[in-house]
């Protein structure tokens, strides 16, 4: 058994900080998606971010969104296939370049909140997104929901890698779609809660629902959110509960 680690981060902007120690993060994670200045990130902060992931060692990733840095990307946005496309090479260039820069391969693109969550069910928004990805490299792997035949499909049509995505640190409803953040409790800040919900991805390949029902999913990369209040603790006790249960943290490349 073995899953990849990734962590959203570089998601401050100018003077702005959001976020915890990404620093200190990429001690605990395998791979870092890092904002691309939609919703979060500009040309520094991308620079520094990926300079620290190249130092740790750690997958490098883009993490395009939606052009809304006023709603930090979590605003549902009504967008014509041809500029999500646009969007997507503009975003997932600069962070190419600056791995580049660093020495280190671009490894993989994991659309950003509303965005990511718009595509679990659109077909035109998923190809939109994968036509993107593909015009950069095919090379690059596409990161999305484990449950999302829509995103997955869009992946294989385009010949790039599907990496299905699970989140330790999210709630789910029953079909395997994320509860939304509006709700109360949505996102996960306890880490013993955060450590079973990822070892019962990792290990037992399902999830809790909201409900309680049982939602089976295979993931290949579990995702933990830098901007969590929780953030550092979470990725400590996912991380030690993953091992303990005999779950292999590396990522997708290794």
């Amino acid at each position: 058994m073995r899953i990849d680690l990734n962590c959203d981060m570089g998601e401050s902007f100018g003077t702005y900080r959001i976020g915890g120690d990404d620093a200190k993060m990429l001690e605990l994670v395998t791979s870092a998606n890092v904002a691309c200045g939609f919703h979060a990130g500009d040309p520094r902060i991308i620079d520094h971010t990926v300079g620290l992931a190249a130092k740790a060692g750690v997958a490098v990733g883009a993490h395009p969104s939606h052009h809304d840095l006023r709603g930090f990307g979590r605003r549902s946005i009504q967008v014509a296939p041809d500029e999500i496309e646009a969007d997507v090479v503009y975003q997932v260039g600069a962070v190419a370049a600056f791995a580049a820069a660093h020495g280190v391969p671009l490894v993989h693109v994991k659309p950003h909140g509303a965005l990511y969550n718009q595509a679990v069910n659109d077909a035109s928004l998923s190809s939109a997104l994968a036509k993107g990805v593909a015009r950069v490299s095919r090379d690059l792997i596409f990161v999305g929901l484990a449950t999302s035949a829509t995103m997955r499909a869009a992946a294989e049509a385009e010949g790039l890698r599907f990496a299905g995505e699970a989140f330790a640190d999210r709630v789910y409803n029953p079909d395997g779609t994320l509860q939304s953040r509006a709700i109360a409790g949505s996102v996960i800040t306890d880490p013993d809660l955060a450590a079973r919900q990822a070892v019962s991805i990792g290990a037992d390949k399902s999830v809790t629902a909201h409900d309680g029902s049982r939602v089976a999913l295979e993931a290949e990369t579990l995702c933990l959110h830098g901007d969590n209040p929780t953030a550092l603790d979470n990725a400590r006790r996912v991380r030690e509960a993953l091992e303990r249960n005999g779950v292999e943290v590396r990522s997708l490349l290794s």
